[in-house]
């Protein structure tokens, strides 16, 4: 994969079957982590860790940040933190793929100063199976 922009990774979220991008982001994350069962014992070789393969927790979460541009976008955003859903959500990586899956926004913030514009982050962790489609 050759280098891409940052601009053309894209937040979608899900508004009436359609999916949407997040207006104003100016920065965006995801993270894939997976928690480990460890099962070593005392019969393990060599006293190495041993962890038992396709077992523990995954997980997805997803951040991002930007300018508040009261758009379609924000709407839906606020409406679904307020009323504690959980949504579909897509993470367009170029050149990649998409990941696409169920989350729930866990934090929403504005933040504004006296001589700036309002920013806003949002963040969002999966609450389902996470898809990942490859980009053609």
């Amino acid at each position: 994969m050759v280098a891409q922009k940052g601009k053309d990774l894209l937040l979608k979220v899900d508004i009436e079957g359609s999916f949407v991008t997040v207006a104003g982001l100016r920065s965006r994350r995801i993270a894939f982590n997976s928690q480990t069962v460890d099962i070593t014992d005392a019969d393990s070789a060599g006293r190495w860790r041993e962890l038992l393969a396709g077992s523990g927790v995954q997980r997805a979460a997803v951040s991002g940040s930007g300018i508040f541009k009261d758009a379609q976008s924000d709407a839906a955003m606020r409406a679904r933190f307020f009323a504690g859903e959980i949504g579909d959500w897509q993470l367009a990586v170029p050149d990649f793929g998409v990941v696409e899956g169920a989350f729930q926004i866990t934090a929403l913030e504005y933040t504004g100063s006296h001589d700036g514009e309002v920013t806003f982050e949002v963040a969002l962790e999966s609450a389902g199976p996470v898809s990942f489609t490859v980009s053609a």
